[in-house]
């Protein structure tokens, strides 16, 4: 075991603070301020783009992932303003703790950031992943367990378990350590004393990985229930439903949130396992945690530019522009069916009114809804 049960009060505050032997690498505040600014930007734009999409859809099944979505944004937003806040500050004071935290109040908050604005986000993934299964698999249920009250509190019961998960270092009295970069503060994860400091990581890394797990399980149930009644619906009437459009566009999204997030925390998630439950020389292992957090904070970068990327407004100018550029002769014309968040030129119209029909020049994309040019 990493931790010995008799070990005296000392071993509480051993690895708390490096001495001066302790590596001072050369971080460039620059990237920590760019990092910074494009994520804040790119969460900005993603909650225009939700805010829009959730305008034209709140009295719909629809408004439900919106607002999963919409939390998310805000959550990651957040992160990045605060923790880099924090990590501009650190650099800013020379990294020189002993002087500007004498008490390590702020490596307490820094470190109590860190694990909310890490989790939060994974367990908001996983309700968006529960919250698409029951309205694809069980939409009477979805209609009347998800209305916009109830998904309102399980957002801000999401949050507040975070909240608890990254407290509870503070209520134990077990105070985040400072790691060897002295960049930032994250749980114990050297030094370990007793169960409690092995415990607190471990519990922070189950619930993420769990998260990551719940989505993967709910996303293929998803899919293969979008898959089979695709295959219904071209089989029985020939044509495609613009429901099962807009649910494989969120499926679409789905997955992108949850491949970025198991790229982006899944490495720092069985990092710390493994530290918690292995005794490792910290020098070792340095480099190895500095890459790792570097990685979980693309998660907040990336996560926005699903929303802003993945909708079929973008997709299909994509498309059209590949099809001219690949093509050197006239193709057919289709209508394809606007997207669930909507495009920017079209977003006041109503979707039952009048739906959003865009022409394209050549063959239909996948997953649309295809209508001849000559409707009467």
């Amino acid at each position: 075991m990493p931790y010995n049960g008799s070990a005296n009060v000392g071993c509480l505050v051993s690895s708390d603070v490096c001495n001066g032997s302790c590596p001072k690498r050369d971080v460039s505040v620059t990237s920590t301020a760019i990092s910074m600014t494009v994520g804040i930007v790119s969460n900005t734009l993603a909650l225009f783009t939700l805010i829009k999409a959730y305008r034209r859809f709140r009295l719909k099944s629809k408004a439900a992932f919106l607002l999963f979505a919409g939390g998310l944004v805000v959550t990651d937003f957040l992160g990045h303003l605060i923790n880099g806040s924090l990590a501009l500050y650190v650099y800013s004071s020379q990294k020189n703790w002993e002087r500007f935290d004498p008490n390590k109040y702020l490596c307490d908050f820094f470190g109590v950031c860190m694990a909310f604005f890490g989790l939060t986000p994974l367990l908001l993934g996983s309700l968006m992943a529960v919250e698409r299964c029951i309205g694809v698999t069980r939409p009477l249920f979805h209609t009347t367990a998800m209305g916009s009250h109830h998904v309102k509190r399980l957002l801000v019961m999401t949050w507040l378990l975070g909240l608890l998960v990254a407290l509870l270092p503070i209520l134990f009295q077990r105070p985040y350590q400072m790691q060897r970069s002295r960049s930032w503060c994250f749980f114990r994860l050297h030094g370990l004393c007793d169960w409690v400091d092995v415990l607190l990581p471990i519990l922070f890394s189950v619930l993420g990985l769990l998260s990551l797990l719940l989505s993967l399980v709910c996303n293929s149930v998803t899919g293969l229930t979008l898959l089979q009644s695709r295959v219904q619906l071209d089989r029985d009437h020939h044509r495609h439903s613009r429901n099962t459009s807009h649910h494989s566009e969120m499926i679409c999204q789905l997955l992108a949130i949850m491949l970025v997030s198991c790229v982006c925390w899944g490495p720092i998630l069985i990092t710390s396992i493994i530290l918690s439950l292995q005794d490792h020389d910290e020098d070792q292992t340095y480099t190895h945690m500095l890459l790792v957090v570097r990685m979980a904070t693309w998660n907040q970068i990336l996560d926005p530019w699903v929303y802003i990327l993945l909708r079929k407004a973008v997709l299909k100018r994509l498309f059209q522009v590949a099809l001219r550029l690949c093509s050197s002769h006239p193709k057919p014309t289709f209508w394809w069916q606007g997207s669930t968040l909507g495009s920017y030129s079209g977003a006041n119209s109503s979707v039952i009114s009048r739906p959003d029909f865009i022409c394209l020049d050549g063959p239909f994309f996948p997953d649309t809804a295809i209508q001849s040019a000559h409707l009467p």
